[in-house]
């Protein structure tokens, strides 16, 4: 098992190693080439001489436009990065930067990216990445998911900082508390800007700086989540359950949708649980019981039939072209998010079976009619 656990870490920090990731040229001559997706930000990462942020914490948050190159090779789930030498033809690059001076201005420039849909279409993705992430990759993967599913509307990073290493796990757990502040901040100032629905889609360590963020907002003020939020999706939760439990108990009301995706595939969970000494006990990502949270109001999907065919077992609902051919059938997102009964089978078209206590997507007929 040591041998085993020595493996792992070895090949993460491997491939990690293979690429320099800490810089992502920005390139506007790559728009010649691919598609643009804008992708507002707003980070407490330290700013940089060269007008980038690196993972150092900063009290303020800066306020951002990037502009991502989606390459013209691009394929639903794949997400190739650009780092030093992009090439936009095969690559996400980074093709614009911009800094607001003021909030005034970046509410003003977000509005004008809204008004661009329908009235009914104007909601705001709120996306929170998860360990080992740079502020560039964040940007990619936000601007790939919203590309591959069609979402309507402004797509919003909050890029916390993380060391965006392998071995910077500890660090940025640490840095996951430094941001609680920040995220709550950026909640209630879109809110506040006159949008639409607000969802909030987090990834990994991003779902305990999710759950920690609307904890403390709820304290301070009970029911402001569900009042204002359109929906919570956690994807791969690096998550604790008795914790999650903990931290769900201190909702006045739960914002609906509040979906979970889970899959037992997840390798990097698993080594989160061994990491932790916890060999035989799930992360709320890898749950394979809903038992433990079958009191509360959320859904949980399991997503392990799609993790093979995954380009990442540790986000296969951004990567599984299956799965998101079925995330992309979905409704309009303000139909998706509307609350009333039903909602899991119109955020996924497909056949939703239970098996076992778990609710999973499926393509065969259902063999089940428990919903």
């Amino acid at each position: 098992m040591h041998g085993l656990r020595a493996s792992c870490v070895f090949l993460v920090v491997g491939f990690a190693g293979c690429t320099d990731r800490s810089f992502s040229p920005t390139v506007p001559e790559a728009l010649d080439i691919g598609t643009p997706k804008t992708v507002f930000a707003a980070t407490n990462r330290d700013p940089l001489p060269d007008g980038t942020f690196g993972s150092e914490r900063a009290d303020d948050l800066s306020l951002l436009e990037l502009t991502v190159s989606i390459p013209p090779e691009h394929k639903p789930g794949s997400l190739k990065f650009g780092y030093t030498n992009p090439n936009p033809a095969t690559e996400f690059t980074m093709a614009g930067r911009r800094k607001f001076e003021s909030e005034a201005s970046f509410s003003a420039r977000m509005q004008q990216e809204l008004a661009k849909f329908p009235s009914g279409e104007r909601d705001v993705t709120v996306f929170v990445h998860g360990f080992n992430s740079t502020q560039a990759e964040t940007a990619f993967r936000a601007a790939q998911l919203t590309h591959d599913i069609n979402v309507p509307g402004a797509t919003v990073i909050y890029s916390w900082p993380s060391k965006g290493k392998a071995l910077g796990y500890a660090y940025d757990g640490d840095s996951v508390l430094f941001a609680r502040d920040g995220l709550e901040t950026l909640l209630r100032k879109l809110r506040t800007n006159g949008t639409g629905r607000i969802v909030v889609v987090a990834h990994s360590m991003g779902g305990l700086l999710t759950m920690e963020a609307l904890r403390q907002i709820e304290i301070k003020t009970p029911g402001w989540s569900a009042a204002n939020l359109g929906g919570v999706v956690l994807m791969s939760p690096d998550l604790d359950v008795d914790v999650f439990n903990s931290q769900m108990q201190r909702f006045a009301e739960v914002p609906q949708p509040f979906l979970i995706f889970v899959s037992q595939k997840d390798s990097v969970l698993t080594l989160s649980q061994r990491l932790r000494g916890l060999d035989g006990r799930a992360r709320l990502g890898n749950l394979n019981n809903i038992e433990d949270i079958s009191e509360l109001p959320v859904e949980v999907i399991d997503t392990t039939a799609f993790a093979d065919e995954a380009e990442s077992q540790h986000f296969v609902a951004a990567s599984s072209p299956a799965l998101l051919a079925l995330l992309n059938g979905a409704r309009e997102t303000a139909q998706t998010f509307a609350r009333d009964q039903d909602r899991l089978r119109r955020i996924l078209p497909g056949q939703i079976i239970v098996r076992d206590n778990v609710i999973s997507v499926a393509l065969e007929s259902p063999v089940s009619d428990n919903r």
